[in-house]
């Protein structure tokens, strides 16, 4: 088999000896076909393939360590990030690697991000044949000539067979994510989660891209057709519509969820999308629905029909985090060089579940980073077991999980960005109006899009807008093809006294959080706290 692969670079002269039979840089049929081979998963319709991730059907956070060393000590945010000493890395590693030897593995040589001023160039070793085609399609790919000259800055090593030992190797459990950023190396184990794979590297930029003045952000993008200047980035946690609302027909798709911001412009980290499954149908969203019956993307954790192949998108017993990942490309109005000019609106998406949030609003930079640094969104009732009333989920940054550094450091670097741009930003809620979760009913759909296509045209931006009471921010009174009474969170409900009784509870929550960022942050950022 044609290995494609820089001569000088094999794992062999990275120190990585021992091992079985080592595939580099494999195209996706002849994954596919050492995964068959393994009885790894099922080739499903058109060419999918179907895997199951076993015990972990997602991240696991609490298992995550970053290596604290004289580098690290200052720079890290440890209250956020495990720590694990240098001894401890080192036996892990070495353990590791002895238990790798004479197993075969998948080597991927590829970018981390489409901007080659800013790319990392990233080698990915898997003991899993599915992870590398999996990885292929999240990352970058190189062409010929680019790999035959391929140099590694970064390794991960993914190796869910072997089980970490928590009082020999300093970690939590038998489950291991650990991050050199001296040795340039990303060690992960005991998880079949193919996630983890993207979230490591994705880490990783979060570290390394803000000392460069690029902002590392967990976002969607797109741009006007014709207009890659015309540019807009869609922050938000899982379940806001994050994926769904920058996929629209009238604009191009630069990516689903992780995106960096230099002074050239915006650029996807990807090359590929890993979209949710659950209840996903062909009407509300025909593009992504395609890919799950398109050749190699892989299907994760859904069931299906064992005779027909077909795929239950409503079947949510092995877990309700059924995805699919594919390239970029399966995507149809997909930006070929995933590139985009300085984004002229900066969205940030939430789901209210306690109703009191208007459909849009807009923030001054201040604000921006406000709302940035608060993440928040909620969990509904019966999401959780023991969840009898909205809850609310504040994840900084919308995505704390993945920021290695004080959240203050991106706060700050996107209050610039935006201020020396001049981007409009604006807080989307598709949670729910007219009274809390099991009450009032979820944000229609129709004027959603009818707002922020408004405010991405530049429409709503210049029409009257009223101040919040509760959040200071601005709200427009009026928008074409939107109810007035939407506009006004306090009109829907039938019982006013119930609303501020429900607003005064979420402003408490907001200014509880922000309490731990009071400290680190400027004047007019403190100015917008709420509360």
């Amino acid at each position: 088999m044609t290995q494609r692969v820089n001569p000088e670079q094999t794992l062999e002269a990275q120190g990585i000896r021992g091992l079985g039979r080592v595939y580099y840089n494999l195209l996706e049929p002849a994954i596919i076909q050492e995964a068959v081979v393994r009885k790894e998963g099922t080739i499903g319709q058109g060419g999918s393939f179907l895997v199951t991730t076993g015990k972990f059907t997602g991240r696991s956070p609490k298992d995550k360590h970053v290596v604290r060393s004289a580098a690290t000590e200052n720079t890290v945010w440890w209250d956020n990030n495990a720590a694990m000493e240098p001894a401890a890395y080192d036996t892990l590693r070495a353990d590791m690697l002895e238990h790798m030897k004479g197993r075969d593995y998948f080597v991927q040589d590829l970018f981390g991000g489409s901007d080659p001023a800013h790319r990392l160039d990233v080698r990915v070793v898997t003991e899993l044949a599915w992870h590398s085609l999996f990885i292929r399609h999240m990352l970058r790919r190189p062409d010929g000539q680019e790999l035959a000259e391929f140099v590694p800055e970064y390794t991960v090593i993914n190796c869910p067979s072997f089980k970490a030992d928590p009082a020999r190797h300093g970690c939590r459990s038998d489950v291991v994510i650990a991050m050199n950023l001296d040795a340039k190396e990303i060690l992960i184990a005991g998880t079949e989660y193919a996630g983890e794979n993207k979230k490591s590297v994705f880490t990783l930029l979060n570290y390394i891209l803000p000392e460069k003045g690029v902002m590392p952000m967990h976002c969607s993008a797109n741009h006007a057709i014709g207009k890659p200047t015309d540019a807009a980035v869609f922050f938000g946690l899982s379940g806001t519509g994050k994926t769904t609302l920058s996929a629209a027909p009238d604009r191009i798709l630069i990516g689903d969820d992780e995106h960096g911001w230099s002074d050239r412009g915006i650029f996807n980290f990807e090359g590929g999308c890993y979209a949710k499954t659950i209840n996903l149908s062909a009407e509300a969203e025909p593009e992504i629905f395609a890919t799950t019956t398109k050749f190699a993307t892989v299907i994760e954790n859904m069931v299906f029909d064992p005779d027909t192949l077909e795929l239950d998108f409503e079947d949510d017993s092995i877990t309700a985090n059924m995805r699919a990942a594919y390239p970029l490309d399966y995507i149809s109005n997909a930006s070929a060089t995933a590139l985009g000019g300085n984004p002229k609106n900066v969205v940030m998406l939430t789901c209210d579940a306690f109703g009191v949030l208007p459909p849009i609003a807009r923030l001054t930079p201040a604000q921006a980073m406000y709302h940035f640094l608060s993440g928040f969104t909620s969990k509904v009732a019966g999401t959780e077991r023991g969840v009898t009333e909205p809850e609310p989920t504040f994840s900084t940054c919308f995505g704390a999980p993945f920021m290695p550094r004080r959240p203050e450091i991106y706060g700050k670097l996107l209050q610039s960005k935006i201020a020396k741009h001049g981007s409009d930003c604006w807080l989307v809620n598709t949670g729910w109006t007219g009274g809390a979760y099991g009450t009032g009913s979820r944000m229609p759909i129709k004027a959603t899009r009818a707002l922020l296509t408004a405010a991405l045209n530049g429409s709503l931006a210049t029409g009257d807008f009223r101040r919040d009471a509760n959040f200071g921010f601005e709200v427009p009174v009026s928008c074409h093809g939107v109810a007035d009474v939407l506009l006004d969170p306090r009109r829907t409900w039938t019982d006013k006294d119930a609303y501020d009784a429900q607003a005064r509870k979420l402003v408490d929550m907001f200014s509880a959080n922000f309490d731990k960022y009071v400290d680190h942050i400027d004047e007019d950022v403190k100015a917008c706290a709420i509360g």
